[in-house]
């Protein structure tokens, strides 16, 4: 009999055991699930020069919001961009050679989702004493495609070795990169009724670039009255340093699909200054000060635009009044 007790303590104790492990298997898996970013998808990796490789990938949306990715060749990271960049370029890499790339999101928590598909490319051999750039694209053209794309194409640069990759700017900023196999594109994360100037220009594995192909002016459909691409939170104070004055401006970036390297200023209804971040731009708040003049009591007008990873300006922020002298 007390044999039979023991047995029966222990097959209880099992008993209730056995559903409080499955509760909590289940449990950690749901919260895992909800809180992980999705692997990135569309991810391409094209040669850009013997030495480099542009990776490009989809944004990736989740909850908590995706801040950063991640960039693997092999095993190794390589590069960690923030959450509103989509391409990079991998570069000090070694010519003639096979890589592979992954790409991985991160979320506000720091949580880093799995990795996506993994993606090919190689290098080029390198090309001693090779300073013959690429013949300019032609028959450059392009349309639009609904009211945040357009789709270009040209036709194909010649080489005196080899046409290794195809990069389109709007204005003076680059915004994309196909490999030199392609002649034809689509190009995203544009603006609604905004006008676009875009060139192609090609590239061979020296990094000779071409001049660029006949410029394809498109107006995407739609409207945009620029006030969710205009900086928040603008201030502007003035301060006195070794007898002269300057203004002291602060804001916010607009938050776009990208990282925003330019600004403009403008001051008393003109042009001003333009401020060029090279290295790691603010993407929280962003400062800077230049200088008016040595007289006090003089009231200027400041506001401020940004230049878009679209290569477009965006809106001005609310326009401040402020005296030198007053604060």
């Amino acid at each position: 009999m007390r044999r039979a007790a023991v047995l029966l303590r222990r097959a209880l104790v099992l008993a209730a055991a056995l559903p409080l492990a499955v509760s909590c298997g289940w449990g950690g898996g749901d919260d895992d699930g909800g809180r992980l970013p999705g692997a990135p998808v569309g991810v391409t990796a094209e040669a850009g020069s013997a030495t480099s490789v542009h990776v490009m990938w989809n944004a990736v949306s989740a909850k908590p919001a995706v801040t950063g990715y991640e960039v693997y060749r092999g095993a190794t990271k390589v590069r960690e961009v923030p959450g509103g960049e989509r391409m990079v370029d991998v570069v000090r890499l070694t010519p003639g050679t096979a890589y592979t790339f992954t790409v991985r999101a991160r979320n506000s928590e720091g949580r880093l989702g799995p990795p996506s598909r993994a993606v090919r490319a190689t290098t080029p051999a390198s090309v001693a004493a090779d300073r013959a750039a690429p013949s300019r694209p032609g028959s450059t053209r392009g349309r639009a495609v609904g009211s945040r794309a357009v789709q270009l194409s040209w036709s194909a640069s010649t080489d005196d070795r080899a046409v290794l990759s195809y990069d389109v700017y709007q204005g003076t900023t680059k915004i994309h990169s196909v490999g030199g196999n392609q002649t034809a594109t689509v190009v995203t994360g544009l603006r609604p009724g905004t006008a676009y100037a875009f060139t192609v220009r090609a590239r061979d594995a020296a990094d000779n670039v071409s001049e660029p192909g006949a410029t394809v002016r498109l107006t995407t459909p739609g409207t945009d009255d620029g006030r969710d691409t205009a900086p928040t939170g603008f201030k502007a104070t003035s301060h006195r340093e070794d007898g002269a004055y300057s203004l002291d401006l602060s804001w916010t970036p607009p938050r776009t699909d990208g990282v925003i390297t330019e600004y403009q200023i403008r001051l008393d209804g003109q042009a001003a200054t333009s401020l060029v971040y090279g290295g790691n731009p603010p993407r929280g708040k962003a400062t800077y000060s230049f200088y008016v003049g040595r007289d006090a009591g003089v009231t200027h007008r400041v506001r401020i635009r940004a230049k878009l990873p679209d290569g477009t300006w965006g809106g001005y922020s609310t326009e401040r009044t402020v005296t030198t002298g007053g604060g």
